[in-house]
C-alpha cells in the first residue's frame, strides 16, 4: 500500500517576533515535496543593536534548495511585514506570485519607485477567488485589518484543510471594505479545517479590537477643535485612516497636503483602485505654505520614528517644505512598534519642547490596532472549528496565550514551534518532525548579507567600543623608518588622568617594537600582531573595553 502524502508547515519568518513573515506548506513525499509560500516580508533594523542595518529579512536557503518544488507565493496582504521582501529575494525564488488587486498594485508602485528592479510578474486574483498552484487550492476569504483586501487563505490540499488567517480582526463598522466574511468562516467550518495557522499579536489582551469607525470620530473631534497647524501621523498603508483624516479635513474646512513618498504612493493605488472614491484630491508638499494655519492639515510619514521620514524632518525644522510652530497639533494616530518606542520617544519629547501639542493613544481614540483580542480569537476559533491550532505571528509570550486560549476553546490539539520546525500536519499526530536551515538577512546598504556577516558583527564592536588604528614603517634591518602614526575613533581623547591616550598608544607601540628580539623586527607580520596585542591591552587597562584595532606594518 503506498504511503499518502505528507501534508507539512515550515515557519521561516514571523514565529516567535512580529513581522519578517515567511510560511511554507510542504505537500509530497521525500524530496518529491510541493511548496507553497505565504508572504515574504522584512522587519526592520535597530539602530542601537544593528548599525547600519535598514531591514531585516528571513533566510530563505531552504526553500532555495527546494526552487525546483516551489510552485507559488501567496500574499495575505501588502503590509511590508508581509510583502518588503519580495524585490530583495525573489530572484533567489523566482516562483509565481499570486496576490489581490491592491496587493498586486502596491507592489508594482512599489517596484516602479526602485532603481532597477527584477521584472517580478504578479498574477492578480479576485478577493473570494480561489486558484490551483500545483497540488494546493487557494481561496482567499476576505477579513478586515489596517490595509485594504487582507485575506485569509483557505489552502485544500489531498490531506485535509488548513486556514492561514494572515493578519486579521473582527470590525463591524470598517471604513473601507466589507467586515470579515463570518459566513464564509463558518462555512469552511463546515467543510472541515485540519489545522488554523492564527494571528497571535493581540493574544495577550481582553475584549475586542475597536473600530475604525471610532477612531475617525476621535480624529474628526480633535482636528475640528484643534488651533493652528495640524499633522497627523500614521502607517502609510493605513487607507482606513487616510480616508478618516481626510474626511475630517472636510469636517474642519482643512485642505490635506501628503508628506512623505511612501503616502503618496499609496494615495495613488488607493484612487486607483477605488478606496478613495469621493475623497477630494491631496495636496502636495510644495502647496503646504501657502494654506493659512487653520486650513491646512498635514498627513505625514514617520509614526515609528524613522530618522528619514517626514516627521523627524518636520521636528528636526528641516523638512524643506513643511514646518510647525507653537501652538500647532501633531496626532500619532498609530502605536509604536516594539523597538521603536526611544526614537519615537525622541520625535515626541522635541515636538513638545517646542510648545507644539502632541496627541497620542494613550489619551485620545485616534488609533486601533488591526489584529484581533482574545474575544475575537474565540470567535475565530468557534467558526472554524480546527483539529489543530497552531499560533504565529507574535512572541513567545502571545503564541502561549493564543495557545492556552485555544486549549480552554476545546480545540483538540495545540502546538507551538518557531522558525526553521519542520511541522507534519497529516497524516497521523501533528508534531515537529526536523528542523530546517532558518535564521536571517541583513540589507546592509545594497548588499544581503548573512546574520553571522563579520562586517555586521564587526560594526556592532565598533559601535561599542570605537576603533584604533595604528601605521609602522620599517626599513631593511629591522629598524623603525619614522615615528609611528596613531589614529583613534570612538575612543575618549584622554584617560581618567588626563593623559592624552593617542600619546600613551604612541608610547606602547615604539616600546613593544624596542622590545622585540632583533630576528622578529624584520618579520612585519610578527610586528602587527605584538603591537595589536599590546595597544588593545592598553585601552583596556585605560578605558575598560577592548577596541577594534588594526595595525598596518609597510617595508619600506
Amino acid at each position: 500500500m503506498a504511503r499518502a502524502d505528507e501534508l507539512s508547515f515550515v515557519p521561516l519568518g514571523g514565529v516567535g517576533e512580529i513581522g519578517m513573515n515567511l510560511s511554507l506548506y510542504g505537500l509530497g513525499k521525500g524530496r518529491q515535496r510541493s511548496w507553497l509560500a505565504v508572504d515574504l516580508g522584512v522587519s526592520f533594523g535597530n539602530e542601537e543593536h544593528l548599525p547600519g542595518i535598514d531591514v531585516v529579512m528571513p533566510d530563505t536557503r531552504f526553500i532555495e534548495s527546494e526552487k525546483k518544488n516551489l510552485v507559488g507565493l501567496v500574499l495575505t496582504h501588502a503590509h511590508e511585514d508581509h510583502f518588503g521582501a519580495i524585490i530583495d529575494l525573489w530572484p533567489r525564488l523566482q516562483c509565481p506570485i499570486f496576490a489581490t488587486k491592491f496587493s498586486a498594485a502596491l507592489f508594482e508602485a512599489k517596484c516602479a519607485s526602485e532603481r532597477n528592479p527584477p521584472n517580478i510578474p504578479v498574477t492578480v486574483i479576485e478577493s473570494g477567488g480561489r486558484v490551483d498552484i500545483g497540488p494546493f487550492n487557494v481561496e482567499f476569504v476576505a477579513v478586515q485589518h489596517s490595509i485594504p483586501e487582507s485575506h485569509a487563505l483557505a489552502i485544500r490540499t489531498s490531506e485535509g484543510l488548513v486556514l492561514h488567517t494572515g493578519d486579521w480582526k473582527l470590525d463591524p463598522t470598517p471604513l473601507i471594505g466589507e467586515p470579515t466574511n463570518e459566513k464564509r468562516l463558518r462555512e469552511l467550518g463546515d467543510e472541515g479545517v485540519l489545522a488554523l495557522i492564527g494571528d497571535s499579536t493581540n493574544a495577550v489582551r481582553e475584549g475586542r479590537s475597536p473600530s475604525e469607525r471610532e477612531v475617525a470620530h476621535g480624529l474628526t473631534e480633535i482636528i475640528k477643535d484643534a488651533k493652528g497647524r495640524v499633522a497627523v501621523t500614521t502607517i502609510a498603508s493605513n487607507v482606513s485612516r487616510m480616508r478618516a483624516v481626510a474626511e475630517a479635513a472636510r469636517e474642519a474646512d482643512r485642505e490635506v497636503v501628503l508628506i512623505g513618498r511612501a503616502m503618496e504612493r499609496v494615495a495613488q493605488v488607493a484612487r486607483e483602485t477605488g478606496y478613495l472614491d469621493g475623497i477630494a484630491p491631496f495636496r502636495s508638499a510644495d502647496l503646504y505654505g501657502h494654506f493659512p494655519p487653520n486650513k491646512v492639515l498635514a498627513l505625514c510619514t514617520g509614526s515609528q520614528g524613522e530618522p528619514r521620514a517626514a516627521l523627524a524632518r518636520i521636528a528636526n525644522d528641516d523638512h524643506p517644505e513643511v514646518t510647525l510652530n507653537s501652538g500647532d497639533t501633531v496626532i500619532f494616530s498609530s502605536r509604536t512598534i516594539p523597538g521603536n518606542e526611544k526614537s519615537v520617544g525622541t520625535i515626541i519629547n522635541g515636538l513638545v519642547s517646542q510648545g507644539i501639542k502632541v496627541i497620542t493613544d494613550r489619551t485620545h481614540m485616534v488609533h486601533v490596532s488591526g489584529h484581533p483580542r482574545r474575544d475575537e480569537l474565540r470567535d475565530m476559533i468557534s467558526w472554524v472549528r480546527p483539529q489543530l491550532l497552531i499560533p504565529v505571528h507574535g512572541e513567545a509570550l502571545h503564541l502561549s496565550e493564543h495557545a492556552s486560549l485555544a486549549r480552554s476553546c476545546g480545540v483538540p490539539k495545540v502546538l507551538i514551534c518557531k522558525n526553521g520546525d519542520q511541522v507534519r500536519l497529516a497524516p497521523g499526530e501533528p508534531a515537529i518532525i526536523e528542523q530546517v536551515p532558518s535564521g536571517r538577512l541583513y540589507k546592509d546598504g545594497k548588499i544581503l548579507e548573512d546574520q553571522n556577516a563579520r562586517a555586521v558583527v564587526a560594526r556592532r564592536r565598533l559601535a561599542f567600543a570605537g576603533s584604533a588604528f595604528v601605521a609602522l614603517a620599517l626599513t631593511e634591518q629591522g629598524e623603525l623608518a619614522d615615528d609611528p602614526q596613531v589614529d583613534l575613533v570612538g575612543i575618549p581623547e584622554r584617560n581618567a588622568a588626563g593623559e592624552l591616550m593617542d600619546e600613551l598608544i604612541f608610547d606602547v607601540a615604539v616600546a613593544t617594537f624596542d622590545n622585540l628580539p632583533r630576528a622578529k623586527r624584520r618579520d612585519s607580520d610578527a610586528v602587527g600582531e605584538a603591537v595589536r596585542r599590546a595597544v588593545r591591552s592598553a585601552i583596556a587597562e585605560q578605558w575598560g573595553k577592548k577596541t577594534v584595532c588594526v595595525v598596518h606594518v609597510l617595508e619600506v
